[in-house]
């Protein structure tokens, strides 16, 4: 059986050492967020989350949910007294606005909570996971009218919230959507269409689900400029905020799908449902697209979420499972074979997992910060520059995040050898939930296509300049610190890769697109590995520092600078390589005719 700890330690590591989030305190949501709080906050969230939804992840992956002929939907065995747990503790408040009854706790404290809350049960975390990419939207694009009808509940946690994106003909090319929305003489529309792939549709955990829709008007333009935007309840809500009539929205059926089973994934018919505007007809792109950088960060969050469970039970397993001798002779002689610990591939495999593990915890919980600086931040140029960062980072921490979550996943099953494989070990369900991240809210080619197809070249190249600049400061200042002197040297090489990279798309990009899009992967996971690279440049600093005056523990600090050491030794040197497959350009990629793909 799997076993899951929260890694709470290293995640105050990372707040208190690595991005400081005390140096914020003074800021606008951050006052309530004191060591003490930020403590109690991860213990009692990691303890909820191991107690009550860890023992309900292989439950929900063997039951799945359950369609019924009225198009209801009920999920796994447990899941809605879980939920109801959930709320009752206050969880769903936490990263939520006080103005809407949320804790007003910083996104850095509210990311935290959510990888532990992956980590005992995705299936279980996308059902509030997606509210909360539904009450930005709404809070973003809403009238004070529609936030005041929905918000409060959403955000605490009394109605959930998704999104309807994909059709069956049309899933990242949005312009060719069919749903339609008639106006009615009383300022709503008639919504009328199929949705499908939607997460948590259909579901018994609360009262109401406010589904937010794109569809196109009468007239609009045939493309996803006629675009628009809809909120539509499942239950139609009275003015006084009571529930009153079922609207005209069901559940047709839920996707037999790979793994994920505890989540209700959804095809949802829209026939005639009542819905209104949010914000602007024909706007509704832009709308959504608040939602979806808040579901890609959340995804990417999924990725690390999968791999840290993952890998921690392939280090159980390691430590247990007896197998051979070690290379260099008997490590422990009266027994009959030495552990998995003594062979080198599999401390590969581990050593690879903690160092992306831990590497995109910090760059995740970093992320949230500059989400919180955003807004937060006193000065403009400080906001202008979170918004910046974390614009151009969203792409490279969903698809880096994601490929590599479920890249730690397989090593961890493949540690197991043959019982990986077997269910009841639950390794294979992880892989098999850690490959969905990979493909929704975009794929991670559309990820990829995004930075270098719109990331790179947004106001002039302001967000990518202000990376290398960030990057370069630091390992300039790094270099004079003996502990992190060599994975100073190791990141700036790197840096100059990417810098290259980046100078090879500007040169050839415009004379040929394909040379764009045959490197767009690459790049993508060059810069994850260059800003990776800087989390752990900043943690071997940290842990040097705190070793040095003889605070914290001397194992754990020991260990992150060792794990530095093999992420700059055995991770970097792959940008050269990344940098090779870019500038190897599009002519091979493009060359042969769709016929000579099939020999026979």
């Amino acid at each position: 059986m799997p076993q899951y700890t929260p890694p709470v330690r290293d995640t105050r590591f990372v707040l208190d050492h690595v991005i400081g989030l005390q140096q914020h305190a003074n800021l606008p949501g951050f006052e309530t967020a004191s060591p003490d709080v930020v403590e109690a906050v991860l213990e009692e969230g990691g303890r909820f989350v191991a107690e009550v939804l860890f023992p309900l992840n292989q439950v929900g992956d063997r039951q799945g949910c359950t369609r019924h002929d009225d198009g209801s939907v009920t999920t796994p065995e447990g899941f809605k007294d879980a939920y109801r747990q959930y709320v009752e503790s206050g969880w769903a408040t936490l990263g939520n606005q006080p103005e809407h009854g949320g804790q007003g706790m910083p996104h850095s404290i509210s990311v935290a909570f959510q990888e532990y809350l992956i980590s005992a049960n995705m299936a279980f975390a996308m059902y509030p996971g997606l509210t909360h990419g539904a009450i930005a939207a709404l809070v973003a694009k809403g009238s004070p009218e529609q936030q005041a009808m929905y918000v409060p509940k959403m955000v605490s946690g009394e109605w959930s919230g998704t999104m309807n994106l994909t059709e069956p003909q049309c899933g990242t090319d949005l312009g060719l959507i069919r749903t339609r929305a008639e106006p009615n003489a009383d300022g709503s529309y008639a919504i009328t269409g199929t949705k499908i792939f939607i997460s948590a549709g259909e579901h018994d955990l609360t009262d109401n689900i406010i589904h937010l829709v794109l569809a196109k008007t009468p007239g609009a333009p045939d493309s996803s400029k006629g675009i628009s935007l809809f909120v539509v309840p499942k239950v139609l809500v009275n003015d006084d905020g009571s529930l009153g009539a079922r609207n005209a929205v069901t559940c047709g059926s839920i996707e037999h799908k790979m793994g994920i089973h505890g989540n209700s994934t959804c095809v949802m018919n829209y026939d005639g449902a009542t819905g209104w505007l949010v914000g602007e007809e024909n706007k509704g792109l832009a709308a959504m697209f608040i939602m979806m950088n808040a579901a890609r960060l959340g995804v990417g969050l999924q990725g690390l979420g999968v791999a840290e469970v993952a890998y921690q039970n392939a280090v159980h397993y390691a430590r247990d499972r007896r197998q051979g001798r070690a290379l260099t002779g008997a490590a422990e002689p009266d027994e009959k074979a030495d552990t998995l610990f003594v062979h080198p591939d599999v401390r590969r495999m581990l050593m690879e997992g903690k160092a992306w593990t831990e590497g995109l915890r910090a760059l995740c919980l970093w992320a949230a910060l500059q989400a919180d600086l955003e807004h937060a931040a006193p000065d403009e140029a400080d906001r202008e520059r979170a918004a910046d960062l974390i614009g151009l980072l969203t792409p490279v921490i969903k698809g880096v995040g994601t490929d590599k979550g479920y890249e730690v996943a397989t090593n961890a099953q493949q540690v197991y050898g043959g019982h990986g494989y077997i269910a009841e070990w639950g390794m294979e369900q992880y892989v098999r939930d850690a490959r969905i991240a990979m493909i929704y809210e975009g794929t991670n080619g559309v990820q990829a296509m995004d930075l270098v197809g719109r990331k790179l070249a947004q106001k002039n190249g302001r967000a990518v300049q202000a990376f290398f600049q960030m990057v370069a400061t630091e390992v300039a200042e790094a270099k004079g610190d003996a502990a992190a002197a060599d994975l100073a040297g190791r990141l700036e090489k790197a840096l100059g890769e990417l810098q290259a990279a980046t100078m090879w798309f500007v040169g050839h990009g415009l004379k040929n697109p394909n040379h764009v899009g045959a490197g767009a992967v690459a790049y993508m996971h060059l810069m994850g590995l260059v800003a990776v690279g800087l989390m752990w440049l900043r943690m071997a600093r940290a842990a040097a520092r705190l070793k040095a005056a003889g605070e914290g523990d001397a194992g754990f600090l020991e260990a992150k600078l060792v794990t530095a050491r093999f992420f700059g030794e055995r991770m970097l040197p792959d940008a050269g390589a990344l940098r090779r497959k870019i500038e190897g350009g599009a002519d091979s990629l493009m060359a042969l005719p769709e016929d000579a793909f099939l020999a026979a």
